[in-house]
């Protein structure tokens, strides 16, 4: 019962860590348009952001000894909610930039935190479901965006966020209790013991830095896409602003629905397996995304990039204390999120530039050429590591 109860409580986490992930990427145009700022300039709050996820990020390893996991998701998404609601009244965009630091300090701490826990404790369906819920929330972020552009503006639509995540903080204080209680039901559980050492630290640890490669391209077109999809649907292919935020809720849909059946499949099939039948199926989307294809179509495809992307980034961490050993996967995750993060940051404003003083016909371009640096990256990473895996 306690274990159940726990799983609920790290399934709403994540769909608070899921909610302000796509809510930019919706709100840029309207936000453009009121201050008369660049397309170019959102650039720079992804880079704020990794600020704050990267210091917190590295630092999870000690933070998750000091306080635990549970008081950390407390404290994210506290944190979060309040960066939210103080966007949501910034009269200009320099007001809004001083409450993106805390965003990204909150979140950095609580997704390495989760990802380790539920790696080391729990199977591979587990963490597939896990990211299914964090997809839930952002796919619910662009559609309460795109509802409250539709009807009064994106100051509503970051109110609203906000106050879902700060009431979400109020049910992750009153369930810390529970991880004090489950701590010795999962003494007993499958965990990996392999310790695997390196004089130079983890990241010297053979194949850590291919790991860190895969996660810093994979998360550089999952928010690529996400942040910069719906503008590519507004410039290049006509759509509304309200229908490209219903493509790009669509698209965090596909990935949600991805995670979801990736749990199923997860029990047959092994976490590298997914990875890379993840990457060839997001990989052929963003390929045809290429052609000059009707419309509709186009909307379609960005959800088959999102189903593709579904299985990669949980696998790869669910496999991380099997290829590198339980006693270094902590720390290990944390340098996959922080550099996760850092890949997202200078991806983005690149992205903007193309778009805003090229053409945003070269973003499916750019992300394909994400896409497949992965998938390099990753056979390199599977022969180096051999063939043992987690189930």
């Amino acid at each position: 019962m306690i274990t159940m109860l726990l799983l609920g409580v790290i399934y709403l986490s994540f769909i608070s860590l899921g909610l302000p992930d796509a809510i930019l990427g919706v709100a840029i145009p309207s936000i453009v348009v009121e201050w008369g700022v660049s397309v170019s300039s959102f650039g720079i709050i992804p880079i704020i952001v990794t600020m704050g996820t990267t210091i917190s990020s590295f630092m999870s390893g000690w933070v998750i000894k000091k306080l635990g996991t549970g008081k950390i998701a407390w404290l994210s998404s506290l944190m979060t909610g309040g960066s939210i609601l103080g966007m949501s009244f910034a009269p200009s965009f320099l007001w809004m930039l001083p409450f993106v630091l805390p965003l990204g300090l909150g979140a950095g701490a609580v997704d390495a935190a989760l990802n380790n826990y539920v790696a080391l404790h729990f199977k591979a369906r587990h963490m597939n479901w896990l990211h299914s819920f964090w997809g839930m929330g952002a796919t619910l972020g662009p559609l309460v965006m795109g509802s409250a552009i539709l009807h009064s503006s994106w100051h509503t639509g970051y109110r609203t966020i906000g106050i879902i995540q700060l009431s979400l903080s109020v049910i992750l204080l009153a369930a810390l209790p529970l991880w004090k209680r489950h701590i010795p039901v999962l003494s007993t559980a499958r965990i990996d013991t392999e310790k695997t050492s390196s004089s130079g630290g983890e990241l010297h640890i053979r194949g850590v830095k291919s790991s860190v490669a895969i996660m810093l391209l994979y998360v550089a077109g999952e928010v690529g896409v996400g942040l910069w999809g719906s503008t590519y649907l507004t410039i290049v292919h006509g759509y509304t602003l309200e229908a490209a935020a219903s493509w790009m809720s669509m698209y965090y849909g596909g990935i949600t629905a991805g995670r979801f059946l990736s749990g199923f499949v997860s029990i047959r099939m092994s976490n590298r397996s997914m990875i890379r039948m993840g990457i060839l199926l997001s990989l052929s989307a963003a390929l045809l995304l290429m052609l000059p294809l009707p419309p509709l179509l186009t909307g379609f495809l960005l959800i088959g990039i999102g189903l593709g992307f579904a299985p990669i980034f949980p696998s790869m961490i669910h496999e991380t204390p099997v290829r590198f050993g339980s006693a270094a996967s902590a720390k290990i995750i944390g340098f996959l999120m922080g550099f996760g993060y850092i890949g997202a940051a200078l991806t983005q404003p690149f992205l903007g530039f193309v778009i805003d003083y090229l053409d945003a016909a070269y973003f499916p371009v750019i992300i394909s050429l994400l896409i497949a640096a992965q998938l390099l990256f990753t056979e390199h990473l599977n022969r180096i590591t051999g063939d043992k895996e987690k189930v």
